[in-house]
């Protein structure tokens, strides 16, 4: 199951946002994860099924990739989404930023699976329509999630019949691989400035 530190969160947050402020030339994938349960829920449920979710975002290319793994829900999949943006980082809820229903190809009526699906960010199909026009059109929407994604404000869950509202959730937050990809970014871009600077 996938874990993360709250030791790395904060510099792990500060990391991504500056990645996002940078130059799409610039821009790396950034691999988020989280760990799906039914106590990360809001509000919290027993459920055994458990979870795990990488969410791969490429900017350069504008994809968002989506691999989701669960186990032993205690109802069928009715549904599952990132929702995006809460108030406040790992805690609270959000409405829906993705497809809605659910995401294409799903696995649905199920208690355990797989899924991996590559999302182009540039189609409205990608999103929910309300979050579209909350952001402006689909370049709010994107730039929308992938700062939410950044800030620590966007979670994944798996709807079910036994809980309809939600059954397991996560977080997502930065990898370690792409927590110091960011880093070995930022290393490169602070030494290309300073080189600018001498050079003037």
């Amino acid at each position: 199951m996938l874990k993360h530190s709250s030791r790395l969160k904060p510099f792990a947050l500060a990391a991504a946002s500056l990645l996002l402020a940078m130059p799409a030339a610039h821009a790396v994938p950034i691999t988020y994860i989280a760990s799906l349960s039914g106590p990360n829920e809001a509000p919290p449920n027993a459920s055994l099924g458990t979870g795990s979710a990488i969410v791969t975002l490429d900017l350069d290319i504008d994809t968002l990739r989506v691999q989701v793994t669960f186990s032993g829900l205690t109802g069928n999949t009715t549904a599952a989404h990132i929702h995006c943006c809460t108030a406040v980082p790992d805690a609270g809820t959000a409405g829906v930023a993705t497809q809605t229903p659910t995401f294409a190809g799903f696995p649905l009526g199920v208690t355990s699976g797989t899924y991996d699906h590559t999302f182009d960010m540039t189609l409205a199909s990608t999103y929910n329509p309300a979050f579209v026009t909350a952001n402006g059109g689909v370049a709010g929407a994107e730039a929308a999630l992938a700062a939410g994604l950044g800030a620590g404000k966007a979670y994944l869950n798996i709807h079910t019949t036994f809980r309809p509202g939600g059954e397991i959730r996560g977080f997502l937050v930065p990898e370690p691989e792409s927590f110091a990809l960011m880093g070995i970014g930022l290393v490169g871009i602070a030494v290309a400035a300073r080189r600018r600077k001498v050079g003037e």
